[in-house]
């Protein structure tokens, strides 16, 4: 289990679809994902996070089939052969099931087990659970994001989809909270929400980030750089992000991020 004391771990992206915003494509050949998956946990992921569909800006879905295809594979080859965590993002019951039945330990969903079915289906698998705030859905959530507090109405969904989850019979320790930066928000809400990250942490709960690559570390750092060319931006959005308490850090480059990390458990 991921509890709030624990140092932060990394999780690894793991994009098995065509149209991911940073590498979409590059891995969704299954012998493709295997090989980065295993390269993943030896630059120091404690978590594989093997998603099937894209949920950038302007996406898509894809069919229950479709989604299935790519990720239950991928899953079932890299269970036997990785020393980590697999974490399945999805927001679909049916591939949560048989994700978790493949291997999977965690669900890592961005609709926060909203869709009919995910709560019961979440429950049963025994699974750890990310619920992640987004305000809309990826088709039209950057469109023209609004709040009156951003950080109050973040926390007050996540904190009703904790109760949520209690009532279905998933333990408090088995749940994980993401902010969702860049889901639904503007980059002054991204700012305010870094800001402000520890307020998140409903009932003590282990924080999840994941700025890694995003559009927002491109206007930090004031320009229109490419999502490859975000690194060290990434990395350094992620080492203020664990030392504002996030305990787990999904990101494109694990082994910059462990580094990172290294120097920061050294020098405190």
């Amino acid at each position: 289990m991921i509890h709030r004391t624990n140092p932060p771990q990394i999780m690894g992206i793991l994009n098995v679809t065509p149209d991911s915003f940073s590498d979409g494509g590059r891995f969704l050949a299954p012998g493709q994902a295997i090989e980065r998956a295993l390269a993943m946990v030896e630059e120091g992921a404690g978590i594989i996070d093997v998603g099937g569909e894209s949920t950038r800006p302007g996406s898509a879905g894809v069919s229950l089939q479709e989604e299935l295809d790519r990720v239950i594979p991928v899953v079932e080859a890299i269970a036997s052969r990785v020393n980590a965590l697999i974490s399945v993002d999805t927001s679909k019951p049916e591939v949560m099931r048989a994700a978790c039945v493949a291997g999977a330990g965690m669900i890592n969903d961005v609709f926060a087990l909203q869709a009919p079915g995910a709560l019961a289906v979440a429950a049963g698998t025994g699974a750890q659970v990310c619920l992640m705030h987004m305000q809309g859905e990826p088709r039209s959530m950057q469109v023209d994001p609004r709040y009156d507090d951003v950080v109050a109405e973040v926390r007050d969904f996540l904190a009703a989809r904790v109760a949520a989850c209690l009532e279905a019979g998933i333990r408090e320790d088995r749940l994980v909270l993401d902010p969702g930066f860049g889901f639904g928000k503007t980059h002054a809400h991204n700012l305010t929400l870094m800001n402000h990250l520890s307020a998140l942490a409903v009932n003590g709960l282990p924080l999840l980030v994941g700025v890694s690559r995003k559009s927002m570390i491109g206007k930090m750092l004031g320009d229109d750089r490419p999502p490859r060319e975000r690194v060290t931006g990434s990395v350094a959005a992620a080492l203020l992000a664990a030392q504002r308490g996030a305990r787990i850090l999904r990101v494109h480059d694990v082994g910059a991020t462990r580094d990172a990390l290294r120097v920061l458990a050294a020098l405190g």
